[in-house]
């Protein structure tokens, strides 16, 4: 029994040392705070809130991988090398993947159910069909990634040009503001997609102009998808 406590006193050991130290793991567990407080609010069925309930284990999974591969790639590697930095990126792709995952889902599940919230904007959302918002996502990310896979040499692509983070902050944004037609709505999604594209300038992730080519190719990405789909 000690030994099994002690199992455990060592797994929560390990969440708090994520929250502590991850700035993307607090944001993840701020979300799933008001994605789960929503999900009662709409008082949602056993099925769709375990669907829930699961897209945000996932995400917390991932970026709990992400966090142990980082510090033993950082432990294992005194110098920065090219593999350890396609160790770190792959695990942080494992995270964007579950954090897509998880926004498809909530958004599958939830939107049908906003008719009794008393926002503007939320008949335009909730007649947005969901094909549409997924694809300029996915546009965006694969725009971000095909570039950044461009054949090539040398340090400067190795560091990720463009950064896929930054792509989708922006494609969201504009998404967000599309779909509301609002200035107020898009600036406030502009300024979080900021943030979001600072941080990975702040911990030394990507360049500016990784970032500012990324945010370029989300917002073309989402407007393209949304054009295509005679939005």
């Amino acid at each position: 029994m000690s030994g099994l406590l002690k199992s455990f006193s060592c797994a929560v050991a390990g969440i708090a040392h994520a929250l502590k130290t991850q700035r993307n793991m607090r944001i993840h567990a701020v979300a799933a705070a008001v994605v789960l407080a929503v999900s009662l609010y709409l008082r949602l069925g056993t099925r769709d809130f375990l669907l829930v309930l699961f897209s945000i284990t996932l995400v917390f999974v991932a970026e709990l991988l992400n966090t142990a591969i980082e510090a033993a790639v950082n432990l294992a590697a005194s110098v920065e090398h090219p593999l350890a930095r396609a160790a770190k990126d792959v695990a942080a792709g494992a995270v964007l993947v579950a954090a897509v995952n998880a926004v498809a889902v909530g958004y599958a599940v939830i939107y049908q159910r906003l008719e009794g919230l008393a926002f503007y904007c939320l008949p335009v959302i909730k007649s947005t069909p969901l094909p549409v918002v997924a694809a300029a996502l996915f546009l965006a990310v694969l725009a971000a990634a095909g570039l950044a896979l461009r054949p090539g040499k040398g340090k400067e692509r190795g560091r990720g040009m463009p950064s896929i983070c930054a792509s989708l902050a922006f494609a969201g944004a504009t998404v967000l503001f599309l779909l509301t037609g609002s200035f107020l709505v898009g600036t406030v999604a502009c300024l979080v997609a900021l943030l979001a594209a600072g941080g990975r300038l702040g911990e030394g992730r990507h360049t500016l102009a990784e970032v500012a080519v990324g945010a370029v190719l989300g917002v073309l990405a989402a407007t393209a998808a949304f054009r295509l789909a005679g939005w």
